[in-house]
């Protein structure tokens, strides 16, 4: 009788080689998909560790090209920030990998998806909710939700005993057991002792963006050009590099932002299940794009276009936030944010200076910029008399408001208590 399938979304840590060889000794043949989001990452070194751990076959998927061009560049577009701070660097990874995911479960005939997604955080949330969207028949483990591993698996140490006892090498250490989440658009790091949210991250758990004592000492210029909202051109003025292509043009940003310190969040958030929690965030070529879309987006976008469009911003980042990427709503929202995005084309030239992605002068062949009007120092194309009619106008709704307080103050005459 032939073992039923089960494909283990694979990253070559501890939770998932644990995960991987726990499945095994529960009687499923385990098929390992890695991911490749742009990690630092020896595949190679993975895919053998998985097939020596026990994987029946191993699948090593490239994603980079599609994950830039479909996933970061929609959400950057969209403005989509949770909670005003985090740019959705996990988040935004979880939908493509988990339909890769349910690609490879279908052409294996695979009964089962499996992660390694704790049961206290979002990313079982994410993943889950992609794999039943976009195939409501897939059956799930997720380990950390069973009683046989959790009986098993207490917390991390009873993990590294485990994968010594079967011979499994991790990264992952007793004296710095940090979870850590990397992909070409950030690295998280949380746990350990960064589960006290008033413990100063050190400087040795950054690895994304430079020390501040690297950081150089001269600003450097670069010209990012949007396409409809879209980046597809970044030019550094200094030396003349030029990047175009969504994949090199965001490597490219991600270099610049590792050199200058840029991308750098250190905060407490609220996950989709209730529980808060802290992580420290790098995210330099992220933090660029935003900073840079957002100044173009002031030159070219209607004043209450982006009224709304902000409006609906902070509802697209909760649905990616939570998981819902592939809900209809989403795509309902996505086309929205599309629309939006008609008017927003330019170069934005951007200043790389000591953490910070400063944008420094913009122009665009749409701009509702008009300098005549807006000048201080000519006349035309606006009636400065008109304002004293607008003014008028906007004020009676003021005027009647405070009618109503002054009345409201004025006491019915009486006899006093004094009296």
């Amino acid at each position: 009788m032939s073992k039923e399938k089960v494909v283990l979304a694979y990253s070559g840590g501890l939770d998932t080689s644990v995960i991987l060889k726990w499945l095994i000794e529960e009687g499923y043949e385990v098929i390992a998909y890695i991911a490749d989001v742009g990690q630092e990452e020896d595949f190679e070194a993975a895919r053998e560790k998985a097939l020596k751990v026990g994987a029946s076959k191993v699948y090593v998927e490239d994603l980079k090209e599609e994950f830039v061009a479909d996933y970061i560049f929609p959400a950057f577009k969209s403005q989509a920030v949770y909670e005003g701070r985090y740019l959705l660097g996990t988040s935004v990874a979880r939908p493509i990998i988990a339909k890769r995911q349910i690609e490879i479960a279908e052409a294996e005939q695979a009964q089962y998806v499996s992660h390694g997604a704790t049961g206290k955080g979002n990313d079982q949330v994410r993943f889950e909710l992609s794999y039943y969207a976009l195939n409501p028949d897939i059956k799930v483990l997720a380990p950390w939700k069973m009683d046989s591993f959790l009986n098993r698996f207490e917390g991390r140490n009873d993990m590294l005993n485990y994968a010594d006892q079967h011979g499994i090498p991790v990264t992952a250490t007793r004296k710095k057991p940090y979870s850590e989440d990397d992909n070409l658009l950030h690295i998280s790091h949380e746990a350990g002792v960064l589960e006290d949210p008033n413990a100063i991250c050190a400087e040795d758990v950054y690895s994304r963006t430079s020390s501040p004592d690297q950081w150089p000492d001269t600003p450097e210029l670069i010209e990012m050009t949007f396409k409809d909202g879209i980046p597809v051109e970044v030019k550094n003025t200094q030396d003349g590099t030029v990047k175009t292509g969504a994949l090199a043009l965001f490597q490219y940003l991600n270099e610049l932002g590792t050199k200058h310190g840029i991308g750098r969040l250190d905060m407490v958030e609220n996950r989709f299940v209730g529980i808060k929690s802290r992580g420290v965030y790098e995210t330099p070529g992220g933090a660029i794009l935003h900073n840079a879309h957002r100044d173009l987006e002031g030159l070219t976008m209607d004043r209450e276009v982006m009224k709304i469009r902000d409006m609906l911003s902070l509802k697209v980042a909760e649905l990616i936030y939570n998981g819902f990427w592939f809900a209809p709503e989403f795509d309902l929202l996505m086309t929205t944010m599309d629309k939006a995005q008609d008017n927003v084309t330019g170069t934005v030239t951007v200043q790389l200076y000591k953490g910070s992605a400063y944008p420094v002068a913009r122009k665009s062949p749409t701009a509702l910029y008009d300098p005549v009007q807006s000048s201080m120092d000519e006349e035309g194309g606006y009636d400065q008399k008109d304002a004293e009619g607008f003014i008028r106008i906007n004020s009676v709704r003021l005027k009647n408001n405070t009618s109503i307080r002054g009345a409201a103050m004025v006491k019915p005459a009486g006899k006093s208590k004094a009296a």
